[in-house]
């Protein structure tokens, strides 16, 4: 039988939970000093990186962080797929040489909480806005468009066309970042997943200042309309800000 770890936090700050994790099996804590471990067993060697898998892992660690008080300690999300034989592999893997880096992460953690945004934007409705405010480029490629263009000439414009779209894009994002950013301790970019991606972005804010933050993107959504869709996550385990080298 081996173990399936989700999370970590200090020891002392959780004493029960009540969740079902991986193949239904009961969540437990476990105490090994200094941190207490949320666990299930689990009889497989690994676990394949499912949507079902993967929404289970977050939701357990999810369900630790509400159960803790958040200006005491947050949870430290460990990599999905963690399986070890008992609880000496954890002592020896993770835990020896790691412990004061471990609870590091833990203190720049507690009180602050993970927000996320990505934004969705319709690339051939701002390249023709953009095109209006760029009477000169826009009579260049109309009268391009019924030509049999060179090799150079298709590049040359095509260029043009992309550049003036990559400046909209980067308008778009620094308003987002410049109203976000000063809220927030740290802040990632991540990769876009889809062609339609504007931007995808975890910021690391106090866990009280969420309702302000949340105001900011509201402000962000009224200004660009129906320009951009925003999808705004405010609760989510930390995963962008835990890094161990």
């Amino acid at each position: 039988m081996g173990l399936y770890l989700y999370a970590m936090l200090p020891e002392g700050k959780l004493a029960t939970l009540t969740i079902e994790g991986m193949d239904k099996q009961p969540v437990q804590l476990y105490s090994i000093a200094p941190f207490t471990i949320a666990y299930s067993e689990t009889e497989r060697e690994r676990f394949l990186a499912s949507r079902a898998h993967l929404l289970t892992h977050e939701r357990v660690i999810e369900a630790v962080m509400q159960a803790v008080d958040v200006h005491e300690a947050v949870p430290l999300p460990l990599q999905f797929g963690m399986v070890v034989e008992d609880w000496q592999q954890v002592r020896t893997d993770l835990i020896t040489g790691h412990e004061k880096d471990l609870l590091g992460l833990i203190a720049n953690l507690t009180g602050r909480r993970e927000v996320g945004i990505k934004i969705f934007w319709d690339p051939t409705l701002e390249l023709n806005m953009a095109l209006e405010e760029n009477l000169e480029l826009k009579a260049k490629r109309d009268s391009l468009a019924e030509k049999i263009l060179s090799m150079d000439d298709a590049i040359a414009i095509g260029q043009e066309l992309e550049a003036a779209l990559e400046q909209r894009q980067a308008d778009i994002m620094d308003a987002f970042k410049d109203k976000l950013q000063p809220l927030s301790h740290e802040y990632v970019e991540n990769e876009l997943m889809t062609d339609n991606m504007l931007y995808n972005a975890a910021f690391l804010i106090d866990w009280d200042k969420e309702p302000e933050f949340a105001d900011l993107v509201e402000t962000l959504d009224q200004q660009f309309g129906d320009r951009l869709r925003i999808r705004y996550n405010d609760f989510t385990a930390p995963f962008n800000f835990v890094k161990l080298d």
